[in-house]
C-alpha cells in the first residue's frame, strides 16, 4: 500500500451517530485505531453559540485526527461554532447535511437542507472564512421526491464552488415525512452506484461514501474503486474491534496498535480510573465496550457483566477485569 494512505485519514471514519460517538466512544475507538478519522456527534450551532454549551466540544488530545459535526443552517451563527471548534483543536468542521430527525427539521438543518444548496453554500463559505482547518460536507442523496440523478450533482457542483473539498454521501434518500429517523437508515434503498458516478463526474472533490456498510473488505472494494474514503457507523459501533482492530494495516499501511480485543481493554482502564477520579460514572464508558468481543467465545458473559454491574453505585475499573476474565474463561473451556 502506498505510503501516503496513512496521511489520507479520510479513507476510513466512523460516522458521526447521535447518543453514541461521545468522546469515551471515540477514546475506545482511538485506542483501536490511530489513523481512522474520528468525529462527534452532531453539536448544534445554537447550543455553542446561544446556549453557552461550550463542553460539547470536549476531547482527549489522543483522539486527534478527530472532526466537529455541527448542525445549523445560519451562516454566521455556524461560522461563530465553527471558530469554537477549530480554537478547541478539532482537525475538521463537517455541517450536517443529512440527518432526517424531526427535531434537526424543525430547526431547518441536516437533511431538509439538500433543499436549499445555495444556503448551504453560504454556510460552508461563511464557516471557512472564519477557520484554517478543513470545512467538510456529510450529506444525503435527496430527499422526499428529489431525483437523486439531478440533485446530487446540482449539490455537489454548488458546495465545490463554494469551496467544500470533502463531502461524505450517505448513499440513500431521506423521507423527512413518514419515516423514523431509525427507519430512514435502514429502508430506502441504497445506491452506491450512484456515489461511484459522483466521484468520476468530480475529480477534483474527495468523496467519502457511506450508508450500511460494515466490513473492512467492503472498505477496500469501494478504496478501489476510486472513492477516497469510507465511513462506517453502526457496525464500528456493535463490533468495534471487528471493524477497526487491523484498520491501521489494511486500510493505513501501519502498524495497529492492539494485538487483540484483551490489550484493548488493558489500554482502556487508565482512562477510566482518571474518568471515575473525575467524579464520573462506569457505565458511561463501558456502555460503548459492549461490542468489543462481538462473535468470540465469551461475548455474551463480558455484555453480562458489564451490562449489569457498571450501573452500581462505585463500580470501579476492576469490573473491567472481572469481564475479561470471565471472557478467558469461556475461550479455555
Amino acid at each position: 500500500m502506498p505510503l501516503e494512505a496513512e496521511e489520507r485519514v479520510e479513507r476510513l471514519s466512523v460516522a458521526p451517530m447521535m447518543d453514541w460517538t461521545d468522546r469515551h466512544c471515540r477514546y475506545l475507538h482511538r485506542v483501536l485505531s490511530r489513523r481512522t478519522l474520528l468525529y462527534t456527534e452532531m453539536v448544534t450551532a445554537p447550543a455553542l453559540v446561544r446556549g453557552g454549551a461550550r463542553h460539547l466540544l470536549r476531547f482527549d488530545a489522543s483522539e486527534h485526527p478527530v472532526a466537529l459535526q455541527l448542525g445549523g443552517s445560519d451562516p454566521a451563527e455556524l461560522a461563530e461554532a465553527a471558530r469554537m471548534g477549530a480554537d478547541e483543536g478539532y482537525d475538521e468542521i463537517n455541517l450536517n447535511v443529512g440527518c432526517p430527525s424531526d427535531r434537526v427539521q424543525s430547526g431547518t438543518f441536516g437533511a431538509v437542507l439538500m433543499k436549499t444548496p445555495d444556503l448551504v453554500a453560504d454556510c460552508v463559505a461563511a464557516m471557512q472564512a472564519a477557520v484554517d482547518v478543513p470545512v467538510t460536507v456529510k450529506c444525503r442523496i435527496g430527499v422526499d421526491d428529489q431525483e437523486p440523478h439531478e440533485v446530487l450533482p446540482h449539490f455537489l457542483d454548488v458546495v465545490q464552488a463554494a469551496g467544500v473539498r470533502t463531502v461524505a454521501i450517505h448513499a440513500r434518500k431521506a423521507w423527512l415525512q413518514g419515516l423514523s429517523p431509525k427507519e430512514n437508515r435502514d429502508i430506502p434503498p441504497l445506491d452506491y452506484a450512484l456515489v461511484s458516478e459522483m466521484k468520476a463526474a468530480f475529480p477534483d472533490l474527495a468523496i467519502v461514501i457511506n450508508g450500511g456498510i460494515e466490513t473492512l473488505d467492503a472498505v477496500e472494494e469501494f478504496l478501489a474503486e476510486g472513492l477516497d474514503g469510507v465511513m462506517i457507523g453502526r457496525a464500528a459501533y456493535h463490533s468495534p474491534w471487528d471493524v477497526l482492530g487491523d484498520a491501521d494495516r489494511r486500510i493505513f499501511g501501519v502498524e495497529n496498535p492492539c494485538a487483540d480485543p484483551f490489550e484493548a481493554v488493558e489500554k482502556m482502564i487508565p482512562y477510566v480510573e482518571t474518568y471515575l477520579a473525575g467524579g464520573g460514572r462506569l457505565n458511561a464508558v463501558t456502555r460503548h465496550m459492549l461490542g468489543l468481543f462481538t462473535g468470540r467465545p465469551g461475548a455474551r458473559a463480558w455484555r453480562r457483566t458489564l451490562s449489569e454491574g457498571a450501573h452500581g453505585e462505585g463500580a470501579g475499573a476492576d469490573l473491567l477485569r472481572v469481564a475479561v476474565d470471565e471472557v478467558r474463561e469461556r475461550r479455555a473451556a
